[in-house]
């Protein structure tokens, strides 16, 4: 009888750039609002109410057109730009974003109907625990001194002030 000591090997899990997270959050959250807007437009009256020339209670122009260009212009310059600002600038862009951002999300609440209140509850709660985790890592997007100190940088440190 053989017993087999056989342990699996453990998958490699490298620690993923805070830059890559946001992208990702970013990402996620313009495909989430593009389909909840999509997922809209099955409810029953929604395409004639356009058609009328009305989403919710406001008339549609080139000018709400343009806002609506601009609120998923948002999220998605926030993937490229999560990935290639500075890491200070990269943070205080994230947070003041998500924050002015959050507000809007929430706004997609106006007008709906109890019949689909479980519908905005879920798709407005999901979009919000994404900013709250865009949120979440760029306030702790940990902080590395430039030259650390101690004893052993300090040649390391004379070096610099020269």
């Amino acid at each position: 009888m053989t017993i087999r000591t056989h342990t699996p090997k453990l998958l490699d899990n490298p620690p993923v750039p805070v830059q890559a997270k946001l992208a990702a959050a970013w990402g996620t959250l313009a495909f989430l609002i593009l389909y909840i807007d999509y997922f809209h437009l099955y409810q029953p009256g929604a395409i004639d109410q356009i058609r009328g020339g009305e989403i919710f209670i406001l008339d549609i122009s080139g000018g709400l057109m343009s806002i609506f260009f601009v609120i998923i212009l948002i999220p998605g310059s926030m993937i490229m730009l999560s990935t290639t600002l500075p890491a200070r600038v990269n943070r205080a862009t994230n947070l003041v974003v998500a924050s002015l951002y959050t507000p809007l999300l929430v706004f997609n609440a106006a007008g709906a109907t109890w019949d689909y209140a479980f519908y905005y509850a879920l798709t407005i709660g999901i979009e919000l625990l994404i900013v709250a985790f865009i949120l979440r890592s760029a306030w702790t997007w940990s902080r590395i001194p430039a030259v650390p100190s101690g004893p052993t940088t300090t040649d390391l440190r004379q070096e610099l002030r020269q």
